[in-house]
């Protein structure tokens, strides 16, 4: 039975089952075959519905919507035109930048996703640039900023570590840099057959396409200010960059009706977050079960088996933290894994900062590995497309931050200089 449940599973995910039953079913089965009571997976969505940020993810959703149905860009596009049009693939640099910033400060790559999805990929296919290479792109982005302060996941892991917080901050700004970089390259390679127009600086053009986007490009400065400044949470940020956008494009550009659009994309942007919680609730109920069924212990003591040198060892732990990455959800990777992992690297004299910097760094690639990382379902929702052509879209990205990966993994430097420098 066992069996047949698998292979049923896989067809039904072959054939084009929604995912949350894909994955719930996945669940109740496994919970089922251990014994255990099938409420522990409507246990997880209560948990999920619980989580203090949730309100987060509607409030940015709506408000990425809104921006969407406006000209906004247009607008970002005509900015981009003028001011990095000169420069072969400027805009991937761009669009790298913004979606590790969103991520860094937001804390959360679903939110980037969502909200940054709708403007980014349609800018990017206006550039010629291939709807494949543009998702691949937006959904790689989801989780770049993980290693920028504030992210979420530096703190937790300096928590959970016991290393100082603001040392850790230091530590992934040249690996996040490096990972921008890489895949900005990538992109600047990628465009190297596209015969696109170029657009000379111009500074009168330039500086009339600023104030054309003013009220775009002040947004990031106003979320900056909020969060950044302790005037307001995450979730107050949310709340007041929906204010925001709102006055922006009802009484100051004019562009939307309230009857008109705003209700309408008000139900749209809300129908998208109902689904994307049901699949996200399900996922944790999955998760949930591994985590009980110590997967990620038995995958610790498989690797313990095979090492003999740091350099092994560094390699294994990669491997290792892939597989659990794309199991395991970033925070319960971090709560289970880093208290089983740190003895074992410090026989190792590996310094903790570069220990939390690769994994963070594997928790933002496993993000992109099939079969559940979170990037590849959410892309899918969001922009409508099959999950095998997410995974051909963004299977190139992947291979770029594995080299990345191997770069922050054996050049310490990378990790250590500006926390040494700071001291």
């Amino acid at each position: 039975m066992t069996t047949v449940w698998i292979i049923g599973l896989i067809v039904a995910a072959i054939s084009g089952v929604p995912l949350y039953a894909v994955l719930g079913g996945a669940a109740l089965f496994c919970f089922h075959t251990a014994g255990i009571d099938l409420s522990a997976v409507i246990v997880e969505l209560v948990r999920l519905v619980e989580a203090p940020t949730l309100i987060a993810i509607p409030l940015f959703t709506f408000a990425g919507y809104v921006l969407a149905e406006s000209k906004a860009p247009e607008r970002l596009l005509d900015f981009y035109r003028a001011w990095f049009g000169w420069i072969p693939a400027g805009l991937p640099f761009v669009a790298l930048t913004a979606c590790a910033f969103f991520t860094a400060f937001t804390g959360a790559s679903g939110i980037t996703i969502i909200a940054l999805g709708s403007l980014i990929l349609p800018v990017l296919t206006r550039e010629k640039y291939s709807e494949k290479f543009a998702l691949g792109l937006v959904t790689t982005s989801g989780s770049l900023g993980l290693l920028f302060p504030p992210s979420l996941p530096i703190i937790l892991y300096g928590l959970v570590a016991q290393v100082r917080i603001d040392h850790l901050f230091l530590a992934g700004i040249l690996p996040g840099i490096l990972l921008v970089s890489l895949l900005g390259l990538y992109g600047v390679w990628a465009g190297r057959g596209i015969v696109r127009e170029r657009y000379p600086f111009n500074r009168t053009r330039a500086w009339k396409a600023c104030w054309g986007a003013f009220w775009e490009l002040l947004l990031p400065v106003f979320l900056v200010a909020a969060i950044y400044g302790g005037l307001a949470t995450t979730n107050e940020t949310a709340a007041l960059t929906v204010a925001y956008v709102l006055i922006v494009e009802l009484l100051i550009r004019k562009e939307l009706q309230f009857k008109k659009d705003i209700v309408r994309v008000a139900l749209e942007s809300m129908i998208l977050v109902g689904g994307v919680l049901t699949v996200l609730g399900c996922a944790m109920g999955f998760t949930n079960f591994l985590v009980d069924a110590q997967v990620p212990m038995h995958l610790l003591a498989w690797l313990k088996q095979y090492i003999s040198s740091p350099l092994v060892f560094l390699l294994l732990l990669n491997v290792f933290l892939l597989l659990a990455a794309c199991l395991i959800d970033g925070i319960s990777a971090i709560i289970v894994l880093v208290p089983l992992i740190l003895p074992f690297a410090k026989g190792f004299d590996i310094n903790p900062l570069h220990l939390g910097i690769i994994f963070l760094t594997n928790l933002e690639i496993g993000y992109l590995m099939p079969p559940a990382g979170i990037n590849l379902f959410l892309s899918s929702f969001r922009f409508k497309k099959p999950m095998t052509e997410v995974y051909a879209a963004a299977f190139p990205f992947f291979l770029v931050l594995l080299a990345g990966l191997a770069i922050v993994t054996y050049v310490p430097f990378l990790s250590l200089a500006l926390p040494e420098w700071w001291k």
